[in-house]
């Protein structure tokens, strides 16, 4: 199935929604204009739709049917579709990796990769050979995870002085990722201002004096019962009763443990901003301090709404 089409100038927009929606249905370009999908009722149908956008956004596209007579053979059109899952395999197993190196993943994380590793099986049509790989990697990941569990109790432990909590150095994996970034601002913010930070490889780290782990196996600081770690800080650093960090916790819950607990439709607008302040920067402590501004922002966005009602 071969879908030609032609974009308007504007909106401008159109073209970006239409490469996603190409992508995201697994087609490959033979050129700007042609995009191509093994013969199928489901081929057909996912084409159909967007040409439909297409024309609807003031575009021009056929759909058609098509044998390559010369030009480009079978296999070197098997082959584009191998190298884009290839790709895709990739990213995935890069993640893997970069997760492995910064000690167990958490539920919420492993569980990502694993939805896009079954969305990007359902338009792998040849078989790419970057899936095992990419499985390996991830397999290796659930092992740490069995080794190092990221559910350290079952049980809370004490609530914590304000004393007991400042002047200290919160230690965690380095490679800061959702639950690690929104617990460091809130210690930040509202355990201790001048609260230190270090990144640290969880394996084959020594607890040291003065140091308080977060979202580390055996922390001081971790997943109790079935609270991630940020809703482990509110609790037990007497901080319950503030509304607006509950809603922030439940979704930090939402996007790192990934249980259906909670239902907060800011969850992917969150999930979003996290993933850009990470594809921006590999420091830690960067993370840490670009999304603060933007937890700033929703912080004071709940809290706004309690106060009005």
């Amino acid at each position: 199935m071969a879908l030609l089409h032609q974009l308007p100038a504007k909106p401008p927009y159109l073209r970006v929604k239409i490469w996603r929606r190409l992508q995201a249905i697994g087609a490959v370009p033979l050129k700007n204009a042609v995009h191509v999908l093994p013969a199928s009722e489901t081929s057909e149908a996912a084409l159909r739709e967007v040409m439909d956008e297409i024309v609807d956004g003031g575009g021009e596209a056929t759909l058609i049917r098509a044998a390559l007579i010369a030009g480009q053979s079978d296999r070197e059109v098997r082959a584009l579709f191998d190298a884009a899952r290839d790709a895709d395999y990739a990213e995935i197993s890069d993640t893997a990796r970069r997760l492995l190196a910064s000690g167990p993943a958490s539920g919420g994380e492993i569980a990502r990769l694993y939805r896009r590793l079954e969305d990007t099986g359902r338009i792998d049509f040849f078989g790419a050979s970057g899936r095992q790989i990419a499985e390996a990697a991830l397999t290796e990941l659930v092992r740490l995870r069995h080794v190092h569990p990221d559910v350290a109790r079952n049980e809370p432990g004490p609530l914590l002085t304000r004393e007991a909590l400042t002047g200290r150095v919160w230690v965690t994996r380095a490679g800061v990722h959702v639950d690690r970034i929104a617990s460091a601002w809130l210690i930040r913010r509202f355990v201790d201002p001048r609260a230190r930070f270090r990144f640290v490889d969880a394996r084959t780290h020594e607890p040291v004096a003065g140091e308080l782990r977060f979202d580390m196996a055996d922390g001081e600081f971790t997943h109790e019962d079935d609270r991630c770690s940020f809703e482990t800080i509110v609790l037990r650093a007497g901080l319950s009763d503030d509304a607006a960090l509950t809603a922030i916790g439940e979704i930090i819950h939402e996007l790192d443990i990934g249980d259906g607990k909670f239902a907060r439709p800011e969850a992917p607008g969150v999930a979003a901003m996290l993933a850009g302040v990470c594809a921006s920067s590999e420091d830690d402590l960067e993370r840490i301090e670009r999304a603060g501004g933007a937890l700033d922002q929703f912080y004071s966005f709940f809290a706004s709404r309690k106060q009005g009602g």
